[in-house]
Order: C-alpha cells, then sequence, then structure tokens
C-alpha cells in the first residue's frame, strides 16, 4: 500500500458545503446554471489588466472572465448531469493551469449551488526528479480545500519498462489512473474530476480521425471499464487560452510538467499546431468542430453499428434520410469589410448591421 497522506480539512471547509433553500425536486445539477450572481462581479473598478496582478483580480476585465469560466463549467455540469446532490468529487490537481482552475471553478461553484457535494483535492506525487512536493500541500492549506496527497514512485517504473528518449506518457497515464481509480475508491469519492478543457477535447478528435482511422474524442463524462468510477471532465465547454489567462492573474504556484524528461508526441504537436492556425487563419471553425461532436447524425455516416443499413429498405422512414442529396445548410459568414477605401461611418454601418 503506497503511503498517503491523511485527508484534511480547515475548520472552516469540514462542515457540509452551503445550499440554498430550494424544493428537493429542483435539487439537481441542471440548477447549476442559476447559481446567484456572485456580487462581486458586478463590482466596479479602475484597475487595469497590466496593474499589480493582486489588484488585477479585482478588475472589470478579470471578474468577466472569472464568471465565463465559471458559467462554462456550470453548463457543462448541467448538460451532463456531472455533480448531484450528495457526490463526493475527487478533483484531481496535478498542479498545472488547468486542475488549478477547475479546482478554484468547482469550489466557487459550490459556495453558491444549490445541491449539497463534498470537494476532496488529490495529487499523486510519482517521485519525478526536482517535484517540489511542499507546493500543493501548501496551497491546499493557504485555500482550506480538503485534500489527500498520494505519494506511489510511478517514475522509476515507466524509466524501467520505456527506452530513453521515447515518449512515456501512456505507460504512465494508464499507471496514474489505476492509482487514481483505488484512491476514489479509498474515499468513497462518486466522481472524479479531472482537468481536459475543449482544446483537449478537439485535439483528441482529430489525432484519432488522422492516426486511428476512429471518430472518436474525449468525452464530457464516462464511466471506467469496470464499470465502478463516474469520471466528468467539468472545463470540457472552456478554452485553453481562457484558462491561461485565469491561472496567469491568480497566480497559482504552476509546477512544471515535464520533469519526468518526456516531451508531448510528434503527432500531438502537429495537430496543435493546425488547430491554432485555423484558430487564427478561420475565425469560429475550432467552435464549430465543437459543436458538431453533439450534433452526429449516425444515418449519414457509415459505421453499421450505430445505424441499422442492412434494414433499410422501402417504406422506411430516416430522419434526415434523402437530404443527404441537399447542399449543408451553412450560416451566413460575417460580413468583411476588406477596403479600406470605405468611410468610417459607412464600415460601421455595414459592421452592425
Amino acid at each position: 500500500m503506497p503511503p498517503t497522506s491523511p485527508a484534511r480539512s480547515s475548520p472552516s471547509t469540514a462542515a457540509a458545503a452551503p445550499t440554498c433553500d430550494v424544493p428537493d425536486p429542483c435539487r439537481s445539477a441542471y440548477h447549476f446554471l442559476f447559481f446567484q450572481r456572485d456580487p462581486a462581479v458586478t463590482a466596479s473598478t479602475a484597475c487595469s489588466e497590466s496593474a499589480d496582478p493582486v489588484d488585477a483580480r479585482h478588475s472589470n476585465t478579470f471578474l468577466r472572465l472569472k464568471k465565463k469560466l465559471e458559467r462554462g463549467v456550470g453548463e457543462a455540469i448541467a448538460a451532463y448531469d456531472m455533480i448531484g446532490d450528495g457526490d463526493t468529487v475527487m478533483v484531481c490537481v496535478s498542479g498545472g493551469k488547468d486542475s488549478y482552475t477547475l479546482l478554484s471553478c468547482l469550489l466557487a461553484l459550490r459556495a453558491r449551488a444549490p445541491v449539497d457535494f463534498r470537494i476532496i483535492a488529490v495529487n499523486l506525487d510519482q517521485k519525478q526528479p526536482g517535484f517540489p512536493a511542499d507546493v500543493l500541500p501548501s496551497y491546499f492549506e493557504s485555500i482550506g480545500v480538503e485534500y489527500r496527497i498520494v505519494t506511489e514512485d510511478t517514475y522509476s517504473i515507466v524509466k524501467d519498462r520505456i527506452p530513453e528518449g521515447k515518449t512515456s506518457c501512456s505507460l504512465c497515464s494508464r499507471l496514474r489512473r489505476g492509482i487514481l481509480y483505488r484512491t476514489a475508491r479509498e474515499l468513497g469519492a462518486t466522481r472524479i474530476a479531472l482537468g481536459h478543457h475543449r482544446d483537449d477535447i478537439i485535439e483528441t478528435l482529430f489525432l484519432n480521425l488522422f492516426f486511428g482511422g476512429r471518430i472518436k474524442a474525449m468525452p464530457p463524462k464516462l464511466v471506467s471499464d469496470d464499470g465502478n468510477h463516474v469520471v466528468i471532465r467539468p472545463l470540457a465547454f472552456c478554452t485553453e487560452r481562457e484558462i491561461a489567462r485565469f491561472a496567469r492573474a491568480m497566480e497559482f504556484p504552476i509546477i512544471p510538467c515535464n520533469l519526468c524528461g518526456s516531451q508531448e508526441n510528434a503527432q500531438r504537436r502537429q495537430i496543435k499546431a493546425m488547430l491554432q492556425g485555423w484558430a487564427q487563419e478561420h475565425p469560429g471553425r475550432i467552435e464549430s468542430i465543437f459543436t458538431a461532436l453533439s450534433n452526429v447524425v449516425p444515418s449519414h455516416l457509415a459505421d453499421t453499428s450505430l445505424f441499422d443499413f442492412k434494414g433499410l429498405d422501402r417504406g422506411t422512414i430516416v430522419a434526415e434520410g434523402d437530404t443527404a442529396f441537399d447542399p449543408p445548410e451553412l450560416p451566413p459568414s460575417p460580413l468583411r469589410v476588406v477596403s479600406s477605401n470605405i468611410p468610417l461611418a459607412s464600415r460601421a454601418h455595414l459592421q452592425h448591421d
């Protein structure tokens, strides 16, 4: 049994999370959409983004960003029924910007949500060289969140099995997943929250499409293979760019992700570069791709396990069945002014019509 620290909590967080006085039938994850407005969000300040980081957290720009991220997390929780009344959510915190942001958003939502759920932050110390073991415990103590540090030397196992210079992320991920599942069982966690965001989901889609021959992404919610764990990704609607901005402003004590010496594989780098290029050259394309993941039409693909093509015959009615020959109904492209000779007043008129 690997050594673990006991789950800890400060006096202020040991008690049950605050709840709202709403009828029992209404106490569902869908009410995350209707959490109370944070009074701080409406505060008017004159701070600029270039101000001191502590002061910048009270700027209107930062408060809008914070509200947007929390709304995105709330909408994802509601859309996929990720968290319900009485759940114990084990939030996996690696020390990177994504998991810090996830923990911050969930704590903020718990304080206002009409459902009562418990949060336990968990970090896995894999004994990588140079890993600052004191950083996360100190941070968890400072914000008063219940936490557990799990220590297990997976680094030595990976180094022993993976040749020097090869990417070890796959094996490391499998080992880490097994340990986290075991920890969730020990803690009685009903949900395991991971920090993957929208960009991760889209990158995974294209990795599988280009290199695996599958239309498969990263689901916002899944059940483990043994059926014992529900894994959720509450940042599914949030972008990496917004998360990075938030993490910088919050000055999270970031722990580098490359302490093991392994680097991101070439295929993922290629996909990431492609998507970044699309985002710059074709505004809206990435958003459209993500929207498509929830607008799948199996009858217009070719997977016989998703649609009974063999059973199709005359008289069979299929939704959108014969629209395959129609041109796709695309939203109109936004009007873009390309001539700088148009007077400013006319340009403003065109852009707002």
